[in-house]
């Protein structure tokens, strides 16, 4: 059986530091052949000063095969070239070598606002999708109230789509992706968009999509999400494939080799050379320092129930009185588990700054389980994430006799202090438990 996708050797080249050009009149064509040798013959003396081109591969002889009803994960960093290959899987974008052969219709769904015209109605771009997959009206109008149903945005559904929030976008966007039949399913880490509830609707209709023979790509940090639905798997790194296989052991490769080749664990960790970086105002996240009790860096592992100080050190570009740091553990699985913010600070003193500043995250007792947690960190002035960065530090909560029991915890995502009791089954406590005895105030 031939593959229903053929990636042969596809790679991507970006030009940074280029102006845009505009296309040559003929005039200026023959002109600038006539004078070229003249400029050669002068030297690069002309050229000083002027920005060089600088050329960058996003995508880097990639290739592999996709069958008919497979579910295939995309694993990679942030800037590895996950989007890029879904863009030129997609036809958005033209490789710069190496082809890829398509067998089916593909429906995309790489990020909010792709796909939709903005001054049409969510009805109207139903239907335009919908013939764009090469659909008749009457296949269309068949699926029609499931989409709408399933996306739950009938009360907008003639309202323009410039007028829908983002996670309304996105739930009619995913909709008609999922519902239109498409061959080949292709879906970006644009689930983050919606909440919780839809994001496993999504899941759910994902499964339900490849139980029926349908082809899913899907890319996402969830591990969880890409063991859990996907058959095989593939790890992307600096735009060359660096491992493909089941899912199970494309998640081990990343977590193990990808995600923590740049080791951040250690006492202190320079922000400013962060790679999954997202600054708008610059780079103001300088470093982070890590301690345990009695102010001792923080060196190896942490275990369980121990405290740990973090001291961010940033920088404030303006007089304001309205910043705060956040810090967010995610587990191995990249789900969230903790979230430590400076706005929960109850007693946090207030006053306008500026220039270089240091906040301390004091957590008495970390009581995680054992594992490998990595953390976000940003910083927030106003209502503007300032500067944010991704995976910037690791950290490995190792296994303790936190219960003073001699048994490691070992599962769920944190312990906590709990006791138990044995008491007497009298004759009063077995008629409380007897089938029935349970009332609802």
């Amino acid at each position: 059986m031939r593959p229903i996708l053929e990636i042969r050797h596809v790679s991507k080249q970006y030009r940074l530091g280029r102006a845009f050009a505009r296309t040559e009149t003929f005039r200026e064509f023959l002109t600038r052949k006539l004078l070229s040798p003249l400029r050669a013959l002068q030297g690069s003396r002309s050229e000083i000063g002027k920005p060089r081109e600088q050329r960058f591969w996003a995508l880097r002889d990639v290739s592999f095969d996709v069958l008919e009803g497979d579910v295939l994960g995309i694993i990679g960093r942030n800037g590895a070239g996950k989007s890029t290959l879904l863009k030129i899987l997609s036809r958005i974008t033209d490789p710069t070598e190496g082809t890829v052969t398509l067998r089916g219709r593909l429906a995309s769904l790489l990020e909010v606002g792709t796909g939709f015209h903005a001054e049409l109605t969510g009805r109207e771009n139903i239907f335009l999708n919908g013939a764009i997959l090469g659909m008749k009206r009457a296949e269309i109008i068949s699926r029609f109230d499931e989409i709408v149903a399933f996306a739950e945005v009938e009360q907008f559904l003639d309202t323009p789509v410039k007028h829908y929030s983002s996670g309304m976008y996105v739930r009619l966007a995913f909709a008609v992706a999922a519902h239109l039949n498409p061959e080949i399913l292709v879906v970006d880490e644009v689930l983050a968009v919606g909440d919780v509830a839809f994001q496993k609707k999504c899941l759910g209709k994902m499964s339900e999509v490849s139980r029926g023979g349908r082809t899913v790509l899907f890319v996402s940090h969830n591990m969880a999400a890409v063991e859990n639905l996907c058959r095989r798997g593939i790890v992307l790194d600096r735009g060359s494939m660096v491992f493909a296989g089941g899912a199970k052991e494309a998640v081990r490769h990343y977590l193990n080799e990808v995600a923590g080749i740049e080791g951040r664990a250690g006492q202190v960790v320079d922000l400013e050379q962060a790679r999954d970086r997202r600054s708008p105002l610059g780079k103001l996240l300088k470093r982070m320092e890590f301690y345990t009790c009695d102010d001792v860096p923080l060196s190896g592992g942490l275990p369980i129930g121990e405290q740990l100080k973090i001291r961010v050190h940033f920088e404030l570009p303006r007089p304001t009185d309205r910043f705060d740091v956040g810090l967010g553990f995610s587990n191995a699985f990249g789900q969230r588990v903790f979230t430590a913010h400076s706005s929960f600070e109850p007693d946090r003193p207030h006053g306008q700054r500026m220039g270089a500043q240091v906040m301390l995250c004091d957590i008495p007792s970390l009581t995680l389980t054992p594992g490998n947690y990595s953390l976000r960190v940003w910083l927030d002035i106003g209502r503007t994430k300032a500067d944010s960065i991704d995976d910037a530090a690791r950290i490995t909560l190792v296994p303790s006799d936190y219960y003073g029991t001699g048994k490691v915890p070992w599962n769920g995502a944190f312990v906590l202090k709990h006791r138990w009791y044995v008491e007497e089954a009298t004759e009063e406590r077995r008629k409380v438990n007897l089938p029935g005895a349970i009332t609802q105030a």
